[in-house]
C-alpha cells in the first residue's frame, strides 16, 4: 500500500485489461511531433483539444530536485503483481510500445481502479534528476474506467548492459514497420516490472504528449535499469523522422509537491 498527501492507497491486482495502442487513443487522431512547427513548443496551438500543453499549470514532465521534496514518512512501498500475458508489439509514429490482448493487472489509488493499459519508451528520458537525463524512460501507463484519468509509473534506464526485458522483443523490432503498424508477440514475460523499488518519487501531473491532459498521477521509480546501445537503436529506428528524440522537455514546477519515498530513511 502506498499513501500520498494528500493520502491515497495503491494496490495492484488483476483486472479486465481494455487494450489499447496508445494511452492517448481514446482522444483520437493527432498529429504533432518533435520538430519543427509541430514541436513542443507549438503543441498547445495545434488544435483546441491540445491547450493545456500550452497554459496547464501541472504538465509533465519535470525536474526533479531533491532539496525540494518532501519525505512523506506515510508512503509505503509499492506492491506490484503484473502477469505473463498475450501482448502486441506497435509503433504509434510518435513511440513504441506494448499493448496486452489478456489481464496484466491493475493499479488502486483511493479506492478508484486504474488498468493497466500499455507501456512505452521515450529515447531520451524525459523526467529529469537534478538537471540529470538518463538514455531512456519506460512509462507504464493506466487509465481508470470511471472518469478516463490516468496514472503513470516510469521508469529510468542508463546505456549499460542490455535489458532482459527488451530482449524478449527484440525480434519483433526488427519486424515492426512504420506507423501503426504491430506485431503479435505471443505471451510477454514481464516479470522484471514486478521488482520490488526501495525509493520512488511521486507528484501530480499531465500526459508528456498532446493533448497534455493534467491530473495524472506520477510515480518515478528511484532504481535505474540498463539498456544497451544496441537496443536503444531498435526503439529508435522505428519512430517517425520528426520524433527520433520523443522527450518533452521539462515543465515549470509550479508550487507542486513532489513527494518522496525511501525505504531506507524510514
Amino acid at each position: 500500500m502506498l499513501l500520498m498527501a494528500p493520502q491515497f492507497s495503491i494496490v495492484f491486482s488483476l483486472s479486465l485489461l481494455l487494450g489499447i495502442a496508445s494511452a492517448i487513443d481514446v482522444f483520437g487522431g493527432m498529429e504533432f511531433s518533435y520538430l519543427g512547427r509541430d514541436g513542443p513548443d507549438r503543441w498547445g496551438m495545434l488544435e483546441p483539444k491540445f491547450a493545456p500543453c500550452s497554459i496547464g499549470k501541472r504538465q509533465s514532465p519535470i525536474n526533479i530536485q531533491r532539496n525540494l521534496t518532501v519525505h512523506n514518512k506515510l508512503l509505503k512501498p509499492l506492491t506490484r503483481n503484473y502477469n505473463s500475458v498475450n501482448a502486441t508489439l506497435f509503433n504509434k509514429g510518435y513511440s513504441v510500445g506494448v499493448r496486452f490482448e489478456e489481464y496484466p493487472g491493475d493499479l488502486w489509488i483511493n479506492g478508484k481502479n486504474y488498468t493497466l493499459k500499455q507501456f512505452h519508451w521515450h529515447l531520451p528520458a524525459e523526467h529529469q534528476i537534478e538537471g540529470q537525463q538518463f538514455a531512456a524512460e519506460l512509462h507504464l501507463v493506466h487509465q481508470a474506467a470511471v472518469d478516463g484519468s490516468f496514472a503513470v509509473i516510469a521508469a529510468f534506464y542508463q546505456e549499460s548492459n542490455a535489458d532482459p526485458l527488451i530482449c524478449r522483443i527484440i525480434e519483433g523490432l526488427k519486424h515492426l514497420g512504420g506507423e501503426n503498424t504491430t506485431v503479435p508477440l505471443g505471451i510477454l514475460n514481464i516479470n522484471e516490472l514486478n521488482r520490488r523499488s526501495r525509493k520512488y518519487y511521486t507528484y501530480v501531473g499531465s500526459l508528456t504528449t498532446p493533448p497534455c491532459s493534467e491530473n495524472v498521477i506520477w510515480i518515478i521509480l528511484g532504481k535505474v535499469m540498463s539498456i544497451s546501445k544496441e537496443q536503444i537503436i531498435a526503439l529508435d529506428i522505428p519512430l517517425n523522422s520528426d520524433c527520433k528524440k520523443n522527450a518533452r522537455p521539462c515543465q515549470p514546477l509550479n508550487g507542486r509537491e513532489v513527494d518522496m519515498y525511501d525505504e531506507l530513511s524510514c
